[in-house]
């Protein structure tokens, strides 16, 4: 009993770090500045129509939720971090979009089973820290026939790259919990969503990023506004050397990827998974 106790705080105890480091910097601007396409492009991929009911999970701001409810469709955004849903009704209001934002844990979802045609998540369930728990909720939520789309950064990709060069310098993470690009590889989330869906189609592609036209300016807009590079910085902070360091490797990431022989930008991988739930 004791140790169940003990793992249900320690479960409390992550999901409020979590909700902390995302609540850190402007993800909304991240969304809206840097990855806007990725939203629009999950809700076509999804098939989503007017009068569907649809579920974004993990929804930051609702860079997926709010071309949704544009389309027509019933959307409930739901996210961790009650910050990230704030600036998503700002937005939706400035757009003129209405759905619902809803504060939910994407491992615990608040809502009935098969209460929706379209279960999504862009750049966003991949953070929840169990993967097969939030994989189990996708699932548990989508009526049968529904639709189940996800588009997650991959490992090998730029930002998988980031979390990647990042981790020496981050608080390490707890037991059970799991790295957040391992939902870029198609065969991870065919295991996680196993015989439940059919008609698993999965794709690598790319968003073409122009904003940073060199590494500085990449370091210095994610160290102001990504809540995971903010967080790994503040974990660092009290060691000069090693914020020199994590500078440096940042900069040379971002050096890696920017094409100076065309317009500077950046590619960033990501993968892009369709499903249809059983019946």
């Amino acid at each position: 009993m004791t140790e169940a106790i003990d793992a249900v705080e320690a479960d409390r105890a992550l999901k409020a770090k979590h909700r902390k480091m995302w609540a850190l910097g402007d993800y909304s601007a991240v969304a809206t500045q840097l990855i806007q396409d990725l939203g629009p492009e999950l809700v076509q991929a999804c098939g989503v129509r007017g009068g569907e009911r649809v579920l974004d999970v993990a929804a930051g701001s609702g860079n997926a939720a709010i071309p949704a409810a544009l389309a027509g469709a019933h959307v409930v955004a739901c996210d961790l971090t009650p910050e990230l849903l704030e600036a998503g009704r700002r937005l939706a209001a400035d757009r003129g979009a209405e759905l619902e934002w809803r504060t939910a844990d994407a491992e615990e979802l608040p809502f009935a089973d098969g209460e929706f045609d379209t279960v999504m998540s862009c750049v966003g369930i991949m953070f929840a820290p169990h993967h097969q728990a939030g994989a189990d909720e996708l699932v548990r939520v989508c009526r049968p026939g529904g639709t189940i789309g996800l588009l997650n950064w991959t490992p090998e990709g730029f930002i998988g790259e980031l979390f990647a060069t990042m981790k020496p310098y981050a608080p390490k993470s707890p037991p059970g919990a799991q790295p957040p690009p391992l939902w870029g590889r198609a065969d991870h989330v065919r295991s996680l969503l196993g015989d439940r869906v059919s008609d698993v189609e999965a794709h690598r592609r790319t968003v073409r990023v122009e904003r940073f036209k060199k590494p500085a300016a990449f370091r210095d807009y994610f160290k102001t506004n990504y809540g995971p590079t903010i967080a790994t910085y503040r974990n660092v902070a009290d060691d000069p050397g090693r914020v020199a360091a994590l500078d440096n490797a940042l900069d040379d990431l971002a050096q890696r990827h920017i094409d100076v022989a065309d317009s500077a930008g950046m590619d960033w991988e990501y993968l892009l998974v369709t499903a249809r739930k059983r019946r």
